[in-house]
């Protein structure tokens, strides 16, 4: 690996996110440095655009989204050619339009998750390529406030705590690879490769993160950025941080999976 374009994915990400963000949003940078994304590409949930403007040297050919507030914030950033507000239920594109799909920590978020997979896989080309990633089935699990609640005896109290933290993220799935294998089958989609990220102790700095956070929400609401002073200086001790969790991405027990898959030719 290149240290010194790894350095500058992670500092890219810190300059603008909160660390606890920034974190595992650069993690997934990286991967998509080494994934081949024919063109034309549809970036599913293209939000703020901020993640595809840090990752993409070019942009993306279509950004669609649900909702019109983050569509207008991405306009600023010039990530994509197109933006195009719609239901991902219900794409507006015609069958085979794209070569490639991206969806980046969106899916979770869908409660409608099995009819989009079905409308990715209606709009990619055969041998088309579609790349997301997304929480998995020990993100709640291994979350630190329930393990310390589960340890002193408090099992109810360390559910309720897994499904608040669920809630607040907006996490509609947290689903294991088996369960992602027979969903994308059904679609038409095959595995080409998949791989488990984002180890429990960096998810328990993001957890922590997230209290330790709330300042940079305040900058948001009031001057709409995360960061007052993006500077290395002010930044530091989140890089020391973000570092760790950096350097070594990947993890038998991680609460995070990336996929390749491909649509059937």
């Amino acid at each position: 690996m290149n240290d010194k374009r790894d350095e500058q994915i992670l500092w890219r990400h810190l300059n603008s996110l909160p660390y606890f963000r920034a974190m595992v949003r650069a993690i997934e940078d990286s991967f998509y440095q080494g994934v081949d994304l024919p063109r034309p590409v549809l970036d599913l949930g293209s939000g703020d655009g901020h993640f595809t403007s840090v990752a993409f040297t070019q942009p993306l050919d279509v950004g669609i989204d649900p909702w019109w507030g983050p569509l207008y914030e991405s306009k600023r950033y010039h990530a994509y050619r197109l933006l195009i507000l719609g239901d991902g239920g219900i794409l507006p594109f015609a069958p085979h339009s794209f070569s490639s799909v991206i969806s980046n920590s969106v899916l979770e978020h869908i409660p409608h998750v099995d009819k989009v997979i079905g409308e990715i896989s209606r709009v990619l080309r055969p041998g088309g390529r579609f790349v997301f990633c997304v929480p998995n089935h020990r993100f709640p699990e291994l979350l630190l406030g329930k393990q310390v609640l589960s340890k002193v005896g408090f099992s109810r109290f360390a559910d309720q705590y897994a499904h608040f933290f669920n809630r607040i993220s907006r996490h509609h799935h947290c689903d294991s690879p088996d369960v992602w294998k027979q969903r994308l089958s059904s679609a038409g989609l095959m595995i080409e490769k998949t791989w488990d990220y984002f180890s429990p102790e960096a998810l328990h700095r993001m957890e922590i993160g997230h209290v330790l956070g709330l300042p940079a929400l305040f900058w948001k609401k009031i001057l709409g950025r995360w960061i007052l002073v993006p500077e290395k200086w002010n930044l530091w001790f989140a890089y020391q941080i973000a570092r760790k969790s950096f350097e070594n991405p990947f993890s038998p027990e991680g609460v995070y999976s990336f996929y390749i898959t491909r649509k059937a030719e």
